[in-house]
């Protein structure tokens, strides 16, 4: 990894890792419901995801994706089913579930949520099989440096995701009345269905 590489590839993985998106908004509303460290334990369950498509890419695989609009297509419908799944159970529930010993706020229940949103999300079938191949050296090996560019970037978007949930945690402090719940989890389940429909205007180029 050179020098040039890293100059050119952090402000760009910055960018990406930090803007809104399916997971990043996950993580936000999983922040306000379940609080930071069991969102940022729940990560695992994204970077598990990104590391097999990272994998998937190093060894040629992820061009399948690339080359099949079918097996685009497929990812693409899944993903935006799941997130209109999730978001008209967050328009509609009328609380905001605030009990750490729920079932539904553990942590592993969490990281399911994340990995099934990271891997059926086309904008991350993309990230990896257009994004990080771009700062890939002609010169040298494709699979080492696709994986070291890789690990780079789910370390920034740790960071970014933790953000976002430090940011929902953080209104948990505010007395949370039905009304509050209600706006909250409609404002977000609102959010999570324009996301929806986001991506599927999205395509392959």
């Amino acid at each position: 990894m050179t020098t040039l590489q890293l100059t050119l590839f952090l402000p760009a993985a910055i960018l990406v890792a930090a803007s809104p998106g399916a997971n990043n908004l996950l993580s936000f509303v999983h922040g306000i419901k379940a609080g930071f460290a069991k969102t940022a334990v729940s990560l695992s369950g994204r970077f598990l995801a990104f590391a097999f498509m990272i994998l998937l890419v190093a060894f040629g695989l992820g061009e399948i994706l690339e080359a099949s609009e079918l097996a685009f297509s497929v990812v693409k419908w899944l993903g935006v089913t799941y997130l209109v799944f999730l978001g008209v159970a967050l328009f509609r529930a009328k609380t905001l579930d605030l009990d750490m010993g729920s079932v539904a706020g553990t942590a592993l229940r969490l990281a399911k949520r994340e990995f099934t949103v990271a891997l059926t999300n086309p904008k991350a079938a993309l990230l990896f099989t257009a994004f990080l191949p771009q700062f890939v050296a002609a010169t040298g090996p494709f699979a080492e440096q696709l994986l070291l560019l890789g690990a780079l970037y789910i370390g920034i978007e740790f960071l970014a995701a933790c953000g976002y949930a430090y940011v929902g945690a953080q209104l948990r402090r505010f007395e949370m009345t039905p009304r509050r719940a209600v706006t909250i989890n409609r404002t977000t389940g609102g959010i999570m269905l324009s996301v929806a429909a986001m991506l599927a205007t999205m395509n392959r180029a």
